[in-house]
């Protein structure tokens, strides 16, 4: 075969996930790989497109390549996508499949970002290898990397496909009107941080539409208008101190503008199952914080133009970042049937959060992303030494190891219940003491409700 490694780490050939793939590339002299380093050269491509059109019209299979930055792909690989829509190259009955390196924090939300998008370009998708950053200098990394390659070329000839699950069901969205009331003073500040272009009426409506129902005071952010020089370059250099590489100021003004109001609400259309790559830069440049979940508490909203409805990964991922963050979800407000209706009850979700200071406990979601985190930043602490303090002063080294006297409790609850005399004769004692504590909360309350 002629295979395609796209590059979307902008490391370009000193990507850490592009070994495995110059790996199985030694492993394999019968097949032809060739590399296009597109993270690298984004810009580049940006301006002509030629080189990419004639590297993916030469391969049989592509092979997607990157680094999971922020729940999905990079930036420059969002962008790619994009380009290759807009050239209108016809990749159809070509097959693709992905690489990752990660920490497995939300690798499957991109993988199946990518999976989406080959779809969409009517490509032939094998699921990918996901791997963890070092696998490759291991004896089981690199067995899993080659077994990963045997299954792809066995799945290539018997013709072994990723079917496609998108629903057909596209709604177009509704268009609604609303009458202008009368402006008055509020207090507070809300901002609301879009890419709404100057000719999207539906999403310039939403917006508008929440700002004059929210009785806080808001304030828009179009990161269109934002200079923001280019996506993360994955370099580390705001490891320590916090402080991004580029000079564009973005680290101060996201931290000086964005992240000190009382709330914050994103609005954007659909793209290419994504927030698109504009938001994508955004949301990437946003590790100048590192993993420090600096708006813990505040609650978020978001306005959607498209049919998110069909977007079940997309949908996830925006559940999945507020719950990382320890933000209340308010509500999700899309123009696909009752835009009016929706809006209204996110306006009232987000006052009654910000009024009472609502923060419900994480899921799933946030508990489980956050101790890939803890165990990462635990070991690489000498090198990401802001995210170290913050975890550290934010109590969230929680590892089950420091809680000796529940382990030693077990042990003794172990040994009682595996003696058959020892447990008959306990009958429903144990499940009494086991509820004992619980009963101390609902006295508490009867307390309360006592002085009351």
């Amino acid at each position: 075969m002629k295979i395609l490694v796209l590059n979307g780490s902008p490391k370009g050939r000193y990507s850490i996930t592009l070994q495995t793939s110059n790996y199985l590339e030694i492993l394999h002299p019968e097949h032809e790989f060739d590399v296009l380093n597109l993270g690298a050269m984004i810009k580049s491509l940006e301006r002509d497109f030629t080189e990419a059109v004639a590297k993916l019209e030469w391969a049989d299979l592509l092979i997607f390549s990157y680094p999971v930055y922020t729940f999905i792909a990079p930036y420059q690989l969002h962008r790619f996508i994009e380009l290759i829509k807009e050239s209108g190259i016809d990749l159809s009955g070509k097959i693709a499949t992905e690489i990752t390196t990660s920490k497995h924090f939300y690798d499957f939300t991109a993988h199946k970002y990518v999976e989406e998008n080959c779809h969409d370009l009517g490509l032939n998708f094998i699921a990918g290898l996901s791997a963890d950053m070092d696998d490759l200098t291991t004896k089981k990394g690199r067995l899993q990397a080659e077994k990963f390659f045997d299954y792809l070329v066995f799945s290539v000839e018997n013709r072994l496909f990723v079917n496609n699950c998108v629903p057909n069901n596209k709604i177009e969205p509704v268009t609604f009107e609303f009458e202008i009331e009368e402006e008055v003073e509020k207090s507070g500040d809300v901002v609301i941080v879009t890419d709404c272009e100057e000719d999207n009426s539906s999403l310039k409506n939403m917006i508008a539409y929440f700002r004059m129902k929210l009785p806080r005071a808001t304030r828009v952010i179009n990161i269109r208008e934002c200079n923001i020089k280019g996506g993360c370059l994955g370099c580390f250099g705001c490891a320590t101190k916090g402080k991004c590489v580029y000079s564009d100021g973005f680290d101060t003004f996201l931290r000086e503008k964005i992240q000190t109001a009382d709330s914050i609400v994103y609005a954007f259309t659909v793209k290419d199952h994504s927030m698109g790559s504009r938001f994508k830069m955004y949301d990437d440049r946003q590790f100048c914080n590192g993993h420090r979940t600096v708006t813990i508490g505040m609650p978020i909203g978001y306005l959607v133009s498209g049919n998110l409805s069909r977007e079940s990964n997309l949908s996830t991922i925006l559940s999945a970042r507020a719950d990382v963050g320890s933000n209340f979800l308010a509500g999700i407000a899309t123009d696909e049937r009752d835009p009016k209706t929706e809006i209204d009850n996110l306006v009232l979700k987000l006052t009654f959060a910000l009024e009472n200071k609502y923060q419900p406990p994480q899921s799933f979601y946030g508990i489980g992303g956050m101790k890939i985190f803890r165990d990462l930043i635990w070991l690489m602490q000498g090198m990401m030494k802001a995210d170290h303090k913050f975890f550290k002063s934010h109590g969230q080294y929680d590892f089950p190891q420091k809680k000796r006297g529940m382990m030693l409790k077990m042990y003794l609850v172990g040994a009682l219940i595996s003696s058959p005399k020892i447990k008959a004769k306990m009958g429903n004692k144990m499940n009494e003491g086991m509820i004992a504590p619980y009963k101390k909360a609902l006295d508490r309350a009867r307390a309360r409700m006592e002085q009351k």
